[in-house]
């Protein structure tokens, strides 16, 4: 039996979750992307109605190119700093020394982050 097991498993629990998350995040972002590409293939086969082919260009326009990578690049950033997050808490557990913990600053610049990519996302749909 390993000394502290149910540490270490919590402890890899967490590193799965933090990368479950950065897949969906991820992969949400490949979505957006795709859509895109989805509607930039209707808008140029789209000529027969100007109304609707100006509102999928607008819907299509430079944030919706880059809101898809920039959630790509967030969900691997995501991972990363679940790795990171992994090692060090590994390394704690390990140590005979008490330390504190930190303050979980990462966390919450990582989900405000999120939101406000969320938010923005949702801002531009509602405008376009």
């Amino acid at each position: 039996m390993l000394r502290s097991f149910s540490d270490h498993a919590a402890n890899e629990r967490t590193f799965l979750a933090w990368i479950r998350t950065g897949i969906a995040v991820l992969g949400f972002g490949f979505v957006i992307e795709k859509f895109n590409v989805f509607l930039l293939a209707i808008v140029s086969t789209a000529s027969t109605r100007p109304d609707l082919m100006n509102h999928l260009e607008r819907l299509a326009g430079p944030l919706g190119r880059d809101e898809g990578l920039a959630l790509m690049i967030v969900g691997v950033l995501i991972m990363l700093i679940g790795g990171v997050r992994y090692i060090r808490t590994d390394r704690l557990i390990d140590d005979p020394e008490l330390r504190a913990e930190g303050s979980g600053r990462i966390e919450v610049v990582t989900a405000a982050g999120l939101a406000l990519l969320a938010s923005a996302f949702c801002v531009y749909l509602v405008l376009s």
